[in-house]
């Protein structure tokens, strides 16, 4: 096969021969980082409200033990996946816990949504945690005081205002996100960096293929960071009126 010898005619052949290919791979890396950043945000959000709970001085012993063990599991899990690379996590997830799986691509990508949302919830956790810490202690009493309930007060007076503070950092989790799918490449799933790989192995050519990724992971991000920057902008309108 004769090859372009100019820049613009291999970025004409890759774009029609490989252009499938490109697309692919960026469906997997979107799938991956928006299904992952939602499972993380639920167990975040979940293991964040355990680390903000404060024990009643009147709560039973029950109660305060059940407490104590929880915060215990909860400390651990945060430390060991913000402790450890997520690429060792991807392949303990996948030789490991999927190793009876079939190497299909469906069951690589369920591996890398699970194991993506489960790194990304340690980091949601923190995020969410100094959310809810970052209100002040006089809007818990303030709703105590009107005879809410703990919970009542967490879920109408709290966390809508915790979210609010919270939003960028959750907008840089899953930008991050974004970027950080690019290692499911060491279990053979076909997202935008194994994409280029291939078509790099087929034509001999490095430059393009990875220029173009990189391209789409920036232009990717670029939207991302807009639509969050609009969500800000909104929600502070929203607190001025």
């Amino acid at each position: 096969m004769d090859y372009p010898t100019t820049f613009l005619g291999w970025v004409t052949m890759l774009a029609e021969k490989y252009g499938g290919e490109f697309l692919r791979g960026t469906g997997v890396t979107l799938e991956i980082a928006i299904l992952g950043t939602i499972l993380g945000c639920a167990l975040g959000f979940a293991v964040g409200l355990v680390q903000s709970i404060t024990v009643d001085k009147h709560a039973t012993v029950f109660s305060k033990i059940l407490t104590r063990v929880l915060k215990a599991v909860v400390a651990v899990y945060v430390e060991v996946f913000r402790g450890t690379p997520m690429m060792v996590q991807l392949l303990i997830m996948w030789f490991i816990v999927w190793a009876s799986a079939r190497s299909t691509d469906s069951n690589m990508l369920r591996c890398a949504i699970l194991a993506f949302g489960i790194n990304s919830g340690a980091y949601v956790a923190e995020i969410f945690r100094s959310g809810i810490m970052s209100i002040d202690k006089g809007q818990m009493e303030a709703g105590r005081s009107v005879g809410l309930t703990y919970a009542a007060t967490m879920r109408y007076i709290i966390i809508p205002q915790a979210f609010k503070n919270v939003l960028p950092a959750l907008g840089n989790e899953l930008i991050t996100l974004v970027k950080e799918t690019s290692v499911v490449t060491v279990i053979g799933l076909r997202d935008l960096t194994k994409g280029a790989m291939i078509i790099q192995s087929k034509t001999y050519q490095a430059m393009v293929p990875y220029l173009a990724i990189a391209a789409i992971y920036l232009v990717i991000v670029m939207f991302l960071t807009w639509v969050m920057g609009k969500m800000e902008r909104r929600l502070r309108q929203s607190d001025l009126r």
